[in-house]
């Protein structure tokens, strides 16, 4: 199985989950990586974010259908993840050529779900497939909730350590990108960091975070430069909450 996604805290999770599944996995950090490695060795399934710099799931989906019909080969089953996904998300996967669609997060028992339905080898049942599985949850996490959806407390703490100086990391970018102003680098920094708000379940803030990026796209960033402050202090405020947890 090959796991696609620019989020190192989201390869980690997978990784992990998947360690503990017994499926053997290569993550990847764009679709350029996964192209390479999909010409290396065969995979049964892609697992692979839709919006990712250098790459994205879209044009890695493009791309490899194509090889595919020029060579001849059968279809990769190829599933598209994204943080946020409406009816635009849907037609744009099925556009490119993708087998279905799944929401972040992931818990342990939903990746199991999925790995029964698209890769029944792994499992003696098999459930019946479907293209989208939008499970989200709907408060802010708590640690019981965590271990229940990833499996375990060893698995949720490396994974928050991660998101969090990840998300930090991306915060300052962000100022950067602020301050001189870069408007393309404003709103790719602002994707990033809507996947890391709902990384553990529905924040409330991702429908305004994407009006947020429209904006940004179309009005520029001196503009939007207080929508911008209120979104940076939001994602602090929820980082403090998930460093006491």
């Amino acid at each position: 199985m090959l796991v696609v996604d620019d989020h190192y805290t989201y390869r980690l999770l997978l990784g992990s989950l998947l360690e503990k599944l017994g499926v053997a996995h290569l993550c990847c950090s764009d679709g350029r990586q996964a192209l390479q490695a999909l010409a290396a060795e065969p995979f049964d399934l892609v697992l692979s974010d839709c919006r990712m710099p250098v790459m994205d799931g879209y044009a890695l989906t493009r791309e490899l259908r194509r090889r595919e019909q020029a060579e001849g080969r059968p279809p990769i089953t190829v599933l598209g993840l994204s943080a946020s996904l409406g009816p635009e998300g849907i037609r744009q996967c099925v556009a490119c050529g993708m087998d279905g669609w799944l929401v972040k997060p992931i818990g342990l028992a939903q990746l199991r779900k999925v790995l029964r339905c698209w890769l029944p080898q792994y499992f003696a049942v098999a459930g019946k497939c479907g293209s989208g599985i939008p499970i989200r949850n709907s408060a802010l996490p708590g640690r019981a909730s965590l271990i229940e959806a990833f499996g375990s407390w060893d698995v949720v703490e490396r994974m928050l350590v991660s998101l969090i100086r990840e998300t930090h990391a991306d915060l300052a970018v962000l100022a950067h990108a602020r301050a001189t102003p870069d408007a393309r680098m404003v709103t790719q920094c602002l994707h990033r960091l809507v996947g890391s708000m709902a990384f553990l379940g529905d924040t409330g803030l991702e429908a305004s975070t994407m009006e947020l990026i429209n904006d940004v796209h179309s009005t520029g960033v001196a503009v939007n430069r207080s929508a911008l402050d209120e979104f940076r202090q939001e994602v602090e405020r929820y980082l403090n909450y998930l460093t006491r947890i």
